[in-house]
C-alpha cells in the first residue's frame, strides 16, 4: 500500500530553518505530483507548496513564496521541504501528499485534489 513518511519537525526560533521530508513507497513516484500542506490548531488544512512529477515545476503558496523551497529526488522516492525565516505563523502540523498525474489538476492546490497524505509532522517556531 501507498505510505508517506514525514520527518524533520520540531521547534525553531522564529528566523530559524527547518528542512522536511517526506518518504514514499507503494508507488511509482515519478508519476505522482507532490505536494506539502499544512493545518494550524482549530484552522482547515492549506496548501504549501506542490512540485512536479520532474522536478521543474514548482508553485508556492504566496505566504512562504521566498522562504520555503520545494525538492524531490525520483531516484530515492523523497520530497522535501526547506524552510527559511521560519515565523510563528507558520506553526503547523505540515502533511507531505501525493497525486496521481492527471492534465488539467497538476495546478489544483485543493486538499481533495490529493490521493494519498502521510500522518504530518509538528512545527513549532517560537518567538
Amino acid at each position: 500500500q501507498v505510505q508517506l513518511v514525514e520527518s524533520g519537525g520540531g521547534l525553531v526560533q522564529a528566523g530559524g530553518s527547518l528542512r522536511l521530508s517526506c518518504a514514499a513507497s507503494g508507488l511509482t513516484f515519478s508519476n505522482y505530483v507532490m505536494g506539502w500542506f499544512r493545518q494550524a490548531p482549530g484552522k482547515e488544512r492549506t496548501f504549501v507548496a506542490t512540485i512536479g512529477r520532474s522536478g521543474i515545476t514548482t508553485n508556492y503558496a504566496d505566504s512562504v513564496k521566498g522562504r520555503f523551497t520545494i525538492s524531490r529526488d525520483n531516484a530515492k522516492n523523497t520530497v522535501s521541504l526547506q524552510m527559511n525565516s521560519l515565523k510563528p505563523e507558520d506553526t503547523a502540523v505540515y502533511y507531505c501528499a501525493a497525486k496521481l498525474f492527471i492534465i488539467g489538476r497538476t495546478y489544483d492546490t485543493s486538499v481533495s485534489s490529493y490521493d494519498y497524505w502521510g500522518q504530518g509532522t509538528q512545527v513549532t517556531v517560537s518567538s
